[in-house]
């Protein structure tokens, strides 16, 4: 596959994952109030192991070497551990406009992780790209009226700390094992770790939760946890993981459309407006060069 088709191929597979991962923060809040932040947080990947485990001995997928395994850990560490328990707990008390703003900052520390762990150097006018970006969902957080920082949004900021972290490693990890592995391999290894905690916080009265929140949580654990992180490595393995991660400022306007059709929520024109100037940042920030150390300008 040439060069260019393969980074095309890529963006949208980015892309499919940036909309799986729209409808995260609202499934974990119906979730996490009738199942509590650790069974949400940590429930998700024992729910995924079960279905990674089948798929993993039907294929019979040799294990990864040591030093793979070490890469592993730290995706394991934001993706799995991490970011799922933090925003859990974050989203019993925050709206979803303060996500917004956290998760705003999620493509600048990719491709910063980036830099260091996958040898990619962005040019300036993908910086400038992520700053429009960065700042135009900012502005319309506030705009939905992002009140006061509260103790949970650090939890949400170290959230996106570590995610970063691990979208870039997963993302260097994909080129060698493979996209789907690398998240398998990564859930495989804290399940085992959560069982007792989840199992402590089971209670009867799950039992009789609505239908509304088991279908989030078996979102969050089938496809939030497993299926949307398959594409979404594929695609910065396959993209650039610095050039990939822009899509993610589409994220807080994938959650707005889905709440429209779903919620029957409305669409206000400062909405609009800022979807546009977001969408052009990622246009802008998909055409800067991202050097690759030790090669030659990457330029679609």
């Amino acid at each position: 596959m040439q060069r260019e088709t393969r980074e095309k191929y890529g963006l949208l597979l980015g892309l499919v994952g940036v909309i799986c991962f729209s409808l995260t923060l609202p499934s974990t809040s119906v979730a996490v109030e009738y199942f509590g932040t650790t069974v949400v947080g940590l429930g998700r990947t024992v729910f995924a192991s079960i279905l990674v485990a089948v798929v993993l001995i039907v294929r019979k997928e040799k294990l990864p070497s040591p030093r793979q395994f070490k890469s592993l850990l730290i995706v394991a560490v934001g993706a799995v551990l991490g970011f799922p328990l933090l925003t859990s707990w974050a989203m019993e008390s925050l709206p979803v406009s303060h996500g917004a703003v956290e998760l705003a900052l999620l493509p600048l520390a990719t491709a910063g992780f980036a830099m260091f762990r996958a040898g990619e150097i962005p040019s300036l006018k993908f910086w400038i790209s992520s700053i429009i970006g960065s700042l135009a969902v900012i502005m319309y957080a506030l705009h939905l009226g992002f009140g006061q920082l509260q103790f949970a949004d650090l939890a949400l900021l170290a959230a996106v700390i570590i995610l970063g972290l691990s979208y870039a490693e997963g993302g260097k990890l994909a080129k060698e094992i493979g996209s789907w592995q690398v998240i398998a391999w990564a859930i495989m290894i804290g399940a085992p770790f959560f069982i007792i905690p989840v199992g402590l916080n089971l209670t009867t009265e799950m039992l009789h939760a609505p239908l509304q929140a088991w279908v989030s949580f078996i979102y969050l654990a089938v496809v939030s946890q497993f299926l949307a992180y398959v594409a979404w490595y594929s695609g910065m393995a396959m993209g650039g993981i610095a050039r990939v991660s822009q899509l993610q400022y589409l994220q807080p306007f994938l959650m707005i459309l889905f709440a429209t059709v779903f919620l029957d929520e409305s669409i206000t024109f400062f909405t609009l407006v800022i979807a546009v100037i977001v969408f052009f940042s990622v246009i802008l920030g998909k055409n800067a060069p991202v050097i690759k150390k030790g090669s030659v300008s990457e330029k679609n």
